[in-house]
């Protein structure tokens, strides 16, 4: 009699642990059987691409200095909103021994230059009014007269700009002092008071003083993969995730794509240029790193599942449906737009469906 009690108690056992099996299974659970569902549902599938770079002003310009010297004196600071002509640095010429002498002898010339042709001009005065010369020789020593005041002048100006680095010229003034060439912020000063100035020229670049930038024009500069960059246009939009701002949404449009690839880090990549939009109570400032994802396509609503769910045979899809009495269905679906995670599902399954996991691959 106690033979038979415990069997009748063992099968009781196995139909509760049947039971058990069944709703593991519809939950997406695990049981003996290591059996797994995930459940059809509605969302978004959004396809994009990605692009890594940093936030830039539009017009970033370097300001330099046409004359060689050392900085004398500051006017403006880091982080300043400045107008178009306003001071930013004063350079005093510094000349060699060698220019300051060669100056002023140049000057000393030009004096007994003129001093020479106000004789001359005295003499082919009196000539003329002897009627001993015509009008047109006592012109030409007129012209010769006033080329050396000119001369003289200018033998002068020289000076005194190598001496004292300004000089005025009729109603303007003439100086060493470096100013605004845009409305913007200095984003980087390079120099300091007494520090050596080489000029720009033909011949040589020279010192990079202030670096400047319209702030109120923004962009993001950046690369994508070249997996991605054929399948991007100009005009997709952008949603942007900056580093620094974690909480910000910043969004633009993509406006450039390089025709040229480069080589980072071993891999071949395109850079790109994406315009950004207006940005409310966002204060994003020159060198923020940031990523883009760069919206190729969207599809709002739709049916999707994991896509390792999904089994490939040639062009045709299957998944494994786990049916309400427990048992399995193979069903060949037909998938839309993937973001490499989640794939839409245009037919062959319904919303609430369970689709059964595949078993997880055993590493040899």
């Amino acid at each position: 009699m106690k033979r038979r009690t415990k069997v009748v108690f063992g099968v009781a056992a196995a139909a509760v642990v049947g039971v058990g099996v069944v709703a593991a299974m519809r939950n997406g659970g695990s049981n003996g059987n290591d059996v797994r569902t995930v459940e059809v549902e509605r969302g978004a599938i959004v396809d994009k691409a990605l692009a890594v770079g940093q936030i830039e002003p539009e017009v970033e310009i370097s300001v330099k200095s046409k004359i060689s010297g050392v900085v004398s004196q500051e006017f403006a600071e880091v982080g300043q909103f400045v107008r178009a002509g306003a001071p930013l640095l004063e350079i005093k010429p510094t000349p060699t021994p060698l220019e300051l002498v060669e100056t002023r002898r140049q000057l000393e010339l030009r004096q007994l230059e003129l001093e020479n042709q106000r004789r001359e001009l005295a003499r082919q005065r009196s000539l003329v009014e002897q009627g001993l010369i015509s009008q047109d020789q006592y012109e030409t020593a007129e012209r010769a007269y006033g080329e050396a005041e000119l001369n003289l002048k200018l033998a002068e100006e020289r000076l005194a700009l190598l001496e004292e680095g300004r000089v005025q010229m009729a109603d303007q003034n003439i100086d060493a002092i470096i100013k605004s060439p845009i409305d913007g912020f200095i984003l980087e000063k390079n120099v300091e008071i007494g520090d050596p100035v080489v000029p720009l020229n033909p011949y040589q670049e020279g010192t990079v003083l202030i670096t400047m930038a319209e702030m109120s024009s923004l962009i993001f500069r950046g690369t994508v993969d070249e997996i991605d960059v054929g399948r991007l246009r100009e005009g997709m939009p952008v949603e942007i995730k900056v580093g620094a701002l974690p909480n910000a949404k910043v969004t633009g449009t993509l406006s450039k794509i390089s025709l040229k690839a480069r080589t980072e880090d071993n891999a071949t990549v395109f850079p790109v240029e994406i315009s950004l939009d207006p940005t409310d109570g966002v204060v994003l400032r020159a060198g923020y790193s940031a990523q883009a994802d760069i919206i190729i396509d969207r599809r709002d609503d739709v049916l999707m599942i994991p896509e390792r769910l999904i089994s490939i045979s040639g062009d045709t899809a299957r998944v494994t449906v786990l049916l309400d009495d427990g048992t399995q269905e193979e069903r060949v679906i037909e998938t839309g737009l993937s973001d490499a995670i989640n794939i839409e599902v245009v037919a062959g399954l319904q919303a609430g469906e369970a689709v059964v996991e595949p078993p997880p691959r055993e590493i040899e």
